[in-house]
């Protein structure tokens, strides 16, 4: 989620400290990723999950990590928030995880096959980011960044982002991506390869308030406002979706570079 343009606005390093006191919330009810996204890395990075050696950074509750394990990958996942990383070990206790984040990763030169930011190399500095991925990657490996963004041009994902806006006065309508506002590489020292893939789930109202709730700008705002909007924005999901069950549309943004 972009930052809030508001009188009161929150700075990078309160924004990532938020998820930890809503890590269970983020794994309950964020969405996880099509099938057809681990085909796409398959094809841009030049070779199968199965067998990889794999580190997924900033790797949260865990949401991607499940899917490149299940996949065959040997992944090792990278955490620097410690609630989330608890929220992790509950879910994938089988899986190894180390407390450390992009721009200094605690991880041997030459080791790795693929890395993976899935939702969170917007939080790193490229600058630093980018030659520790280098230091990393065996020759021939290959960097994959994505993020799940709100479809565009789906009319009540655009009017509950115009409400969303309004009533947190952000001054400008407020996506749910995540997607950097930087380049991916500043250095210049990667190309990427650019796919999206666009997909969908069908979830409860208050799986979905649920979710769009896991975002900072709504765990950093006091909880009376969140209510208050939570209170208005059910009516209005119910008078779009009278079944109680809403479709979210998303496209992934895929960005894979070969080291």
């Amino acid at each position: 989620m972009t930052s809030p343009t508001s009188p009161r606005t929150f700075d990078d390093t309160a924004r990532a400290h938020s998820f930890n006191t809503a890590a269970a919330q983020y794994a309950a009810n964020r969405p996880s990723y099509p099938p057809a996204l681990l085909d796409a890395v398959e094809e841009l990075s030049g070779r199968p999950l199965t067998g990889a050696r794999l580190a997924d950074i900033g790797a949260g509750t865990g949401l991607a990590t499940a899917l490149l394990h299940a996949r065959g990958a040997e992944v090792i996942a990278v955490e620097p928030g410690s609630g989330m990383a608890a929220e992790f070990r509950r879910g994938l206790p089988g899986v190894p995880l180390v407390l450390g984040d992009g721009n200094a990763l605690p991880l041997a030169a030459d080791s790795l096959d693929l890395i993976t930011y899935a939702q969170s190399w917007h939080w790193t500095d490229p600058e630093r980011s980018v030659p520790e991925a280098l230091r990393v990657l065996r020759p021939g490996g290959a960097l994959a960044l994505w993020w799940n963004t709100d479809a565009p041009d789906v009319h009540w994902i655009a009017d509950q982002a115009d409400r969303i806006a309004r009533h947190f006065e952000t001054g400008h309508t407020l996506g749910k991506s995540g997607r950097p506002v930087h380049p991916a590489d500043p250095t210049g020292r990667l190309r990427f390869t650019d796919r999206r893939i666009r997909w969908s789930r069908r979830v409860p109202v208050d799986t979905h308030l649920a979710n769009i709730t896991s975002h900072s700008l709504f765990l950093l705002h006091d909880k009376d406002r969140t209510a208050a909007f939570l209170t208005e924005e059910r009516a209005h999901l119910l008078e779009r979706f009278p079944d109680g069950i809403v479709e979210e549309t998303y496209v992934v943004e895929l960005l894979v570079a070969k080291a």
